[in-house]
């Protein structure tokens, strides 16, 4: 069974988790080999430490020993003369409450080793604390001589533990700096790790999105890693599909709009034929003339349109690629809307910068960019109110407002797909268009590698704002 991550680490994204799952990997291997490498270290020189501490106690008390021979020996001379490992103190009981030594007073040893030699033969070792310095005490009960007016002796001997203690303080500052530094690689490996994980996805990602945008021959390099090469493959063969299933399509709305052109033709010759005899008709017959004439002109649109739609993502479609002045071509565009539908009362307004602004595309298509723009904003907008050109950085920005209602915030990409009219030509026989003006303009914006999009106008007022963004030539 596939091991699923704790719910709240699921919502996190994938870098995260991966990150995640090698800084805690890291924080353990790291408290492990502290723990070891301290433990057995600090066993190990205390272990050295008592155990040569213990030889030179055994090797000091057999001269105490040895003293007792005599019956009246001077301790405090015998003790001053015993060799001194790191610092070793001794001291002496010769009675219950008779001590003697040259350093230590009997409150320096730990009650539970006196009491433990009353009680043994044996010698006994204890770790304690005097004064805040870790020591260890040895002690053992020696045998009375024969001479010796002495009935018990108990010898002690007590070693300082500090520098083991310090060495140790060094060695926990060492082994948390160590631990710190492999928290850190891990995080290091981790992200490295991450992204190496994440890269073919982002590979993929941009592709897909890519393709979203139109580049529909995009495809992901192949991958030598036979786990990544799957997922490689497979979406290159959804993205062939995928473009195949586009251009035939596009080839059959290409088609039948070629031979719905002939029969359109002919409607044409005869609706002229009529008018050129209207007299001869009804008024109902005329009504109905008026009425078969406009349907034509809008299934002639429909059928112009269709075809240059279908252009851009037809196989092997070519366009005629040039510099365009696009402050000039819009200045035509808006002098030809100005003398036929719309009124003077366009504001056209230029940045000093963008007199000059040219790109590279296709004149026509871009042409008829701006024509459905101001086309769109006299149908549904209530006429162009302002045209705006500006050069932002290695752009150039057109911007059509209108008087209209403006597009709500949940329409504003809806309006550049196919065969839709916003709400108000939702309605039966609402409007003259068939939906594809402001569609050509998004295929052919993108098709320039610009953008388009319908904000609020920046004036506060009512209407749309139609900009459309294309690259300066030589920055694209």
């Amino acid at each position: 069974m596939r091991p699923r991550w704790p719910r709240p680490l699921r919502r996190l994204p994938l870098r995260a988790r991966v990150v995640g799952a090698f800084t805690l990997g890291a924080m353990l291997a790291a408290f492990l080999l502290v723990v070891m490498t301290y433990s057995l270290s600090r066993g190990s020189m205390l272990g050295l430490r008592h155990d040569s501490s213990e030889a030179q106690f055994f090797a000091n008390a057999t001269q105490v020993q040895s003293s007792l021979r005599a019956e009246s020996p001077d301790f405090a001379v015998l003790l001053e003369s015993l060799p001194s490992l790191s610092g070793s103190r001794s001291i002496v009981r010769t009675g219950p409450d008779t001590w003697r030594s040259p350093s230590l007073v009997p409150s320096d040893l730990p009650d539970e080793l006196v009491a433990a030699l009353e009680r043994s033969d044996q010698a006994h070792a204890m770790r304690y604390r005097l004064d805040g310095v870790p020591q260890l005490a040895l002690g053992l009960r020696l045998r009375p001589s024969a001479v010796s007016q002495l009935s018990e002796t108990l010898y002690f001997e007590v070693v300082p533990l500090s520098e083991i203690e310090a060495t140790l303080a060094s060695l926990r500052l060492i082994l948390g700096v160590g631990a710190a530094l492999v928290v850190l690689i891990g995080v290091a490996v981790g992200a490295w790790a991450g992204g190496r994980l994440l890269r073919p996805l982002a590979t993929v990602s941009d592709a897909a999105n890519s393709i979203a945008h139109g580049r529909f021959d995009t495809r992901v390099e192949r991958s030598d890693d036979p786990d990544l090469a799957v997922i490689v493959e497979s979406f290159n063969d959804m993205a062939d599909a995928m473009e195949r299933r586009i251009a035939r399509d596009a080839r059959f709305a290409s088609d039948v709009s070629h031979e719905l052109r002939s029969p359109l033709q002919t409607l044409r010759s005869s609706i002229d034929y009529l008018n050129g005899h209207r007299d001869e008709l009804s008024a109902q017959g005329a009504t109905a003339l008026d009425l078969l004439a406009s349907e034509v002109d809008r299934f002639q649109q429909l059928v112009q349109d269709l075809l240059e739609i279908s252009r851009p993502d037809a196989e092997g479609s070519v366009f005629e690629r040039g510099l365009v002045n696009v402050t000039e071509l819009v200045q035509h565009r808006v002098g030809e809307h100005r003398s036929g539908q719309l009124g003077p009362e366009v504001e056209l307004a230029i940045s000093p910068a963008a007199t000059d602004a040219v790109v590279i595309g296709d004149k026509r298509g871009l042409a008829q960019v701006f024509d459905n723009l101001l086309r769109n904003a006299e149908k549904h907008g209530g006429g162009v109110t302002r045209v705006e050109i500006s050069r932002p950085g290695y752009f150039v920005r057109v911007a059509v407002e209108d008087d209209g209602p403006g597009v709500a915030p949940s329409e504003r990409e809806l309006v550049f797909e196919r065969f839709t009219r916003g709400a108000a030509a939702r309605k039966r026989g609402a409007g003259s268009g068939a939906g594809l003006g402001l569609a050509l303009v998004y295929e052919h914006t993108r098709r320039h590698g610009g953008s388009v999009h319908v904000e609020s106008r920046v004036d506060g007022q009512r209407g749309a704002r139609f900009v459309v963004k294309l690259p300066i030539a030589g920055h694209r």
